[in-house]
């Protein structure tokens, strides 16, 4: 269960430990889809990784459907995938080109529910909080995902150490990103105290 590249921000036995065989109530469920520019037979792949949150506010990772081909084809299997999981939503990047990854959707399904993102940071560093996720014990993979924890073994704190595109982690990394939105956002900062009036005529006056 060693990682398979030195400085892995996921590991073998951290993804086996939490695997899990069935599921609790789910409160939200979501398609993330991670688009390839290309659609050659030697392409990434189109990265489509069904992801829910369970009443235990815990993150799960449903199911693998990550497939080479049109976009027809990739739109399709996002669809399919979310008409079998009764999903809320399907999340795309916009940065790799938001029409050209909204339209085969709605192509095939006019009426689907489409949220998109925007990536401003690398990968790599999307990823991060997501992996400290998993250490904490809080995202669970129900069954096993080999193509999936290939890649994600390979991703480190410097960037990807396999071949291609992380496609699948990038998609995994969305849907969870938006499971968890509080990943997006910087802390508050703390409100003052209000003051405490401790002189004459004040309600804690000595």
């Amino acid at each position: 269960y060693e990682p398979l590249v030195l400085g892995a921000i996921w590991d073998r036995l951290t993804l086996h430990e939490g695997r899990r065989s069935e599921l609790p109530e789910l409160e939200r469920i979501i398609v993330s889809v991670d688009h390839a520019v290309s659609a050659e037979p030697d392409s990434d792949y189109h990265g489509i990784i069904v992801c829910a949150l369970g009443a235990d506010k815990r993150g799960y990772v449903l199911e693998d459907g990550s497939t080479r081909g049109t976009p027809h084809k990739w739109a399709s299997r996002a669809i399919a995938l979310y008409d079998k999981w009764e999903a809320d939503d399907i999340v795309i990047e916009r940065n790799q080109g938001g029409d050209l990854v909204r339209l085969p959707l709605k192509a095939v399904r006019p009426s689907i529910s489409i949220v998109e993102v925007i990536a401003s940071r690398g990968k790599h560093v999307r990823a991060a909080p997501i992996s400290a996720l998993y250490t904490l014990g809080k995202i669970s993979h129900v069954g096993a995902f080999p193509e999936l924890e290939d890649q994600m073994c390979l991703m480190t704190s410097a960037g990807y150490e396999g071949k291609g595109s992380p496609d699948r982690v990038d998609a995994l990394v969305w849907g969870m990103t938006k499971l968890f939105p509080a990943l997006l956002t910087k802390p508050k900062k703390p409100h003052a105290p209000r003051p405490v009036h401790r002189g004459p005529g004040g309600w804690m006056g000595a």
